[in-house]
């Protein structure tokens, strides 16, 4: 009997020792994946700290793309709503801004035009926006402000006509800043706040898009959606 039970026990022995060398292997296990964890961790910040400062970067870069483009556009504005002619040139389009410039009072000779051109898209749009570049801000300044104050004091607004287009001379033309993509997006949006009644005045100036709620109210710039989706958020 005590020969059997000293057997069973050298068995039991060696089964607790093999227990005892898995526990060890567990441990150390544990402890390898605890270390793993933590190096793991510490990389996941350092990504994460990156990837923040390449956002402020991103946005710093945009920021300057944007300004050079507003730069390259100050001197450039758009006619909207044209009724296009068939086999329209340069040259009938040239005529169009010269018309317009005599019509508001403000008469200015083709040699100030370097370049104008109706925007193409790629659906078939009969009445795509004319880009008149000029070779002055100031001179796109002027026909801005020409323009807004006749339509302040004219009873009929500017038309077709004023244009001397002979057809569909009715047609109501609109004369704007030529906009950025991100502006365009962004004036799009903070007209929808006037739209709601939340804002009184939204507009443009050289480039930037600014909102109003009230006469006696401060002016607020622009930057970004995530500003006017706050502004929303807050009304």
């Amino acid at each position: 009997m005590m020969a059997a039970q000293e057997k069973e026990f050298k068995k039991n022995s060696i089964i607790l020792q093999g227990i005892q060398q898995s526990s060890c292997n567990i441990d150390s296990s544990i402890i390898f994946l605890t270390e793993q964890n933590e190096e793991f961790k510490k990389k996941i910040v350092s990504l994460e700290d990156k990837i923040k400062e390449d956002k402020k970067y991103i946005i710093l870069l945009e920021d300057k793309i944007e300004t050079m483009q507003q730069d390259n556009r100050k001197a450039n504005f758009e006619l909207k709503n044209v009724p296009k002619k068939s086999n329209e040139t340069k040259d009938d389009l040239i005529h169009m801004v010269v018309s317009l410039s005599n019509s508001v009072g403000y008469p200015i000779d083709k040699s100030v035009i370097s370049d104008i051109y109706r925007v193409r898209t790629k659906k078939e749009a009969r009445n795509t926006p004319i880009v008149v570049e000029t070779n002055s801000a100031i001179i796109r300044n002027n026909i801005l402000k020409s323009c807004k104050a006749f339509n302040t004091k004219q009873k009929l607004k500017l038309c077709a006509k004023h244009l001397d287009i002979r057809t569909n001379e009715d047609t109501p033309i609109f004369i704007t800043e030529q906009l950025t993509a991100k502006a365009a997006r962004l004036h799009f949006l903070a007209r929808d706040l006037v739209k709601s009644k939340s804002y009184k005045y939204c507009w443009t100036s050289y480039g930037r898009v600014y909102l109003k709620r009230e006469d006696d109210s401060p002016s607020i710039l622009i930057k970004t959606e995530a500003q006017i989706h706050q502004l929303i958020i807050n009304q």
